[in-house]
């Protein structure tokens, strides 16, 4: 049974750093892309990045490019939000998830591209 459970959130100053993971279990994890989504109130779930199977490849929201960075331990099976200069705009849950298909190499822009989510873990930036 696949769990994702994320972890390192809470409240920050704008301007201010988080560090997100994401600990992922039951199944193999270095042959599935993952994802980082995040959802505003009374906003649909979005798109923040996403990284490779193997880590090699990223690809990140307009929004977010320059100020996050997604990465991943196989070994830990883990997958990191690094979040710098936050914004209040960035106040969401942020949710890892699995990508459904099974090879590692696409990273999918679309949440239903997605099998498997965590929980989802509250940020919220202060001004």
């Amino acid at each position: 049974q696949v769990h994702l459970v994320e972890s390192g959130g809470g409240l920050v100053e704008a301007g201010g750093s988080l560090r997100l993971a994401c600990a992922a279990s039951g199944f193999d994890f270095r042959r599935y892309s993952m994802g980082w989504f995040r959802q505003a109130p009374g906003n649909e779930r979005k798109f923040v990045a996403g990284i490779n199977g193997s880590g090699g490849g990223t690809h990140y929201a307009v929004s977010v490019k320059g100020r996050f960075t997604t990465s991943r331990d196989n070994a830990e099976n883990r997958t990191y939000l690094q979040m710098n200069y936050l914004k209040p705009e960035d106040t969401a849950v942020y949710y890892c998830a699995q990508d459904n298909e099974q090879g590692g190499q696409a990273i999918d822009l679309d949440e239903v591209d997605y099998s498997n989510w965590g929980q989802g873990i509250q940020v919220i930036v202060s001004n």
